[in-house]
């Protein structure tokens, strides 16, 4: 069969349509996608908004719950246990019967020193009767001085020995009283440790039972010694409020206020004691319990908050990132006054109303696009101690990330260089321990 060669030209003009038209076709998919990879792709963050608001400043130290009283029992006289009138754990008020011992005892011998001082009492008489005699015959000389004068000396003689036995009834009633043994204040009674008819003695070196006094009731912590000229400055201008928060630091337990600061430094460890006191009306607090507590010195007014989470650090000192109206990210310096839990107050660089980025922070640079993942209603929208009372509640911990890039730098792998900034705070340290007052 012959080939035309008409047919042969056309099938390679065909080819060649073809393959031009696949050619144009491929070299505008490269270069779709050329430009698709040389567009900024947008980084997943979170943001939170920049608030002005009431920041109260907490000095946090570590405290253990003592008794406001604390009694342990004991008999001051010998004898029998009769009866008990309280229960284990029982809440006795001051003055109520709490133990009785056998008095009859002191009975019989109150009834004898009785006996006997109505004896003593009998014979004085007689020797006053017998010296207001003899007085009256000194003038008619029919007795001796010397006689009146030993008359007079067995009457003072028998006075004493009446006053004697008047002080032996007292006595023989104070044993009567110390048989019934009451409540010296309103308290809870702990575990008893006697039961009715066993024999005790005023000697014994264990007690019958402890009683401690639960409402009110102090906690005793610690503080830096550098705290305290303000803390005693801020407790001549008015009571000092102090909450006492459990062992996790998690659950506030109670409020109370500053009682006093102790009058020595422990030299050892550079702290004070202090006291606080409670009323403990719902039994929060028990006598050795360990307990944080947050003593509030002062309420910083109207000032600007943001989490700190969104502070970052760099060779340029503390900054943040701020969100554009565009999306895009810029640093900003700020200057950190005051860091409370996981609440920064700042003094310069953002303002109320600004948008600040929480999380995320690693992948960005100056100019980066954002795409906002969820958005915190407050800077102190975690609920931590450093935000205003009227939103405070349970601590916080601050998240924020502590490999940050500096300001303007558009290298993503750069370390996080140290703050140049003495005032400025860690926010991976979490609740700090104490925040410095007047900072």
């Amino acid at each position: 069969m012959t080939v035309r060669p008409s047919r042969i030209i056309s099938i390679f003009a065909l080819a060649a349509v073809c393959a031009f038209f696949l050619g144009c076709s491929s070299s505008a998919d490269s270069k779709q996608q050329k430009a698709q990879a040389a567009a900024p792709r947008a980084v997943s963050v979170a943001v939170a908004q920049v608030q002005r608001q009431d920041v109260p400043v907490y000095l946090s130290g570590l405290g253990a719950v003592t008794a406001f009283n604390t009694a342990n029992i004991k008999s001051r006289v010998d004898g029998q246990i009769m009866k008990v009138n309280f229960r284990e754990g029982q809440n006795v008020n001051q003055g109520e019967l709490l133990i009785e011992i056998d008095s009859r005892p002191f009975e019989v011998q109150l009834e004898q020193m009785q006996a006997q001082l109505f004896r003593d009492q009998a014979q004085l008489r007689d020797a006053k009767l017998n010296l207001d005699r003899y007085t009256s015959l000194i003038p008619s000389g029919s007795i001796a001085q010397q006689q009146v004068d030993t008359q007079k000396a067995l009457v003072d003689q028998l006075d004493g020995t009446v006053r004697t036995d008047q002080a032996q009834i007292d006595n023989a009633k104070l044993q009567i009283v110390y048989c019934h043994i009451t409540a010296p204040f309103t308290g809870r009674v702990g575990l008893r440790q006697v039961d009715p008819g066993n024999i005790i003695h005023a000697s014994d070196t264990n007690p019958m039972l402890i009683l401690t006094q639960l409402q009110p009731i102090a906690v005793i912590f610690t503080l830096p010694e550098d705290v305290l000229p303000s803390v005693s400055r801020r407790m001549q201008q008015g009571t000092l409020e102090v909450d006492a928060f459990s062992r996790d630091d998690q659950t506030k337990l109670a409020t109370g206020k500053l009682l006093t600061i102790d009058n020595e430094i422990d030299p050892t460890t550079g702290t004070a004691k202090l006291k606080a006191v409670f009323d403990n009306k719902d039994n929060q607090l028990w006598p050795n319990q360990f307990v944080n507590a947050d003593l509030l010195l002062e309420t910083r007014k109207n000032s600007t908050v943001i989490p700190t989470a969104a502070i970052l650090r760099g060779p340029q000192g503390t900054f943040v990132y701020a969100v554009n109206p565009d999306k895009t990210v810029q640093d900003k310096v700020v200057t950190i006054s005051l860091t409370q839990g996981d609440t920064t107050v700042v003094t310069s660089g953002v303002n109320p109303g600004d948008t600040v980025v929480t999380d995320g922070q690693d992948k960005l640079q100056r100019g980066s696009l954002i795409n906002v993942r969820n958005t915190s209603p407050s800077g102190g929208a975690s609920g931590g101690r450093g935000v205003s009372p009227i939103n405070g509640g349970a601590h916080g911990t601050a998240t924020g990330s502590a490999d940050s890039r500096a300001p303007g730098s558009n290298n993503p792998s750069s370390g996080n260089p140290e703050s140049d900034n003495p005032n400025s705070d860690n926010p991976d340290s979490g609740k700090p321990a104490s925040a410095t007052p007047g900072s």
